[in-house]
């Protein structure tokens, strides 16, 4: 197992690869003490029946430079092949603003593929590769040093046996005209906005007790200063304050340093300081907001006209379209799409793109009346009325 520590080396590594159709990348990260996540391994392969043609890269050497990996990254004949990448793809965008292009995904493409919702790489390894992960390394400390055998071997599993899962996936999508499903997906993926962490829209994220707009405007400020304050220091917003603080804080609307000692929810590091300081102004900001920029709760959900039959219907039909394609259910349409289609809405995404294809364009022939749903044995089928 080659660990590669210098940026003549990798480069190296990286202008091999760049003569191979694809190469699979994984890393290895921590985040519970930092806001974005600490980079502590990169692991490579290029196509290959053993380890010879695979190695690690070490980001944390003294003087490793990842840009030949990046170039690479920049390489549209390259593949770049992950399992379950939104979150080494973050790493990459925070860290140089650059995505792997052309991108495949193994998870996303196992849903296309009749693997059921979000497959497990375990699972993807057993099923396909004929293999097995070691899992005693889960929960290893990555930034640690030196590595032991086991640890290095458990990183380079998870592009080793990614080449099989690769291939056998791009095959199927071959075979099946289902390629450009996956490629749409993938945009999401690749889209900088997918990454976007603004402090302003944070409290959207938040479950609240109740949506007044003066209570929601507090929250938003509180909120608003939490993710600005661990983005600014790299720390877990919750080593801020935690959300049920937030909403306690927001309730209190404290004034004063003495009013914060007296909350229970809040950490004794947050009565004080900076953390106070901030906490007490963004209160004050929540108070004094006009009334014509509170935040206001989108309550079109709530208005909405749904035919509850209707909607039972079309979690039958996703049910038998599911089924007769092999997609999971979960990445066709999720039940708050089914409800707002049998309340008449036609934006759905479910209604859209490839989705359209397998389930959107009959949904909304069962929605105008033109098929029905008919059952026979164990298959739901439609009939043209």
């Amino acid at each position: 197992m080659k660990t590669l520590t210098t940026t003549e080396d990798l480069a190296a590594f990286c202008a091999a690869a760049a003569a191979h159709p694809y190469v699979t990348v994984d890393t290895e990260f921590l985040r519970e003490r930092t806001y974005y996540s600490k980079l502590c391994l990169v692991q490579l392969a290029m196509p290959g029946t053993d380890d010879s043609t695979a190695v690690l890269v070490d980001p944390l050497a003294e003087g490793l430079s990842l840009e030949p990996l990046y170039e690479l990254f920049r390489n549209r004949d390259v593949v770049k092949v992950f399992h379950a990448a939104r979150q080494d793809l973050e790493i990459f965008w925070v860290d140089a603003q650059v995505f792997p292009e052309p991108l495949f995904d193994t998870q996303v493409a196992a849903m296309v593929c009749g693997f059921g919702e979000q497959a497990g790489y375990e699972t993807l390894v057993r099923k396909i590769a004929r293999g097995t992960v070691d899992k005693t390394s889960r929960f290893t400390d990555w930034s640690r040093r030196p590595l032991s055998e086991a640890q290095k071997a458990y990183a380079l599993a998870d592009v080793t046996h990614l080449r099989k899962v690769y291939e056998f996936l791009a095959a199927e999508l071959e075979k099946t005209g289902r390629k450009h499903w996956v490629e749409e997906e993938l945009q999401i993926l690749t889209n900088p906005a997918t990454y976007d962490s603004n402090p302003d829209e944070a409290w959207l994220r938040l479950k609240t007790r109740t949506n007044t707009p003066r209570f929601l405007g507090v929250v938003r400020e509180l909120a608003a200063f939490r993710e600005r304050h661990a983005q600014e220091n790299d720390i877990p917003r919750n080593r801020v304050y935690k959300d049920d603080a937030l909403m306690e804080l927001a309730s209190a609307k404290p004034k004063s340093e003495a009013d914060l000692s007296g909350l229970r929810l809040l950490l004794r590091e947050a009565r004080r300081g900076a953390i106070a300081e901030g906490i007490l102004a963004a209160v004050k900001r929540g108070l004094e907001l006009p009334n014509d920029e509170l935040p206001q709760v989108d309550r079109s959900r709530e208005r909405m006209q749904v035919n509850p039959a209707l909607a039972d219907l079309l979690r039958v039909l996703l049910k038998a379209k599911t089924e007769s394609s092999g997609v999971a259910a979960k990445l066709i349409a999720s039940s708050a799409d089914l409800d707002a289609i049998a309340a008449g809405e036609r934006d759905a995404p479910a209604l859209t793109g490839w989705r359209r294809e397998v389930f959107g364009a009959d949904a909304l022939r069962l929605c105008d009346g033109k098929i029905a749903l008919a059952a026979k044995g164990q298959t739901v089928r439609t009939v043209e009325l």
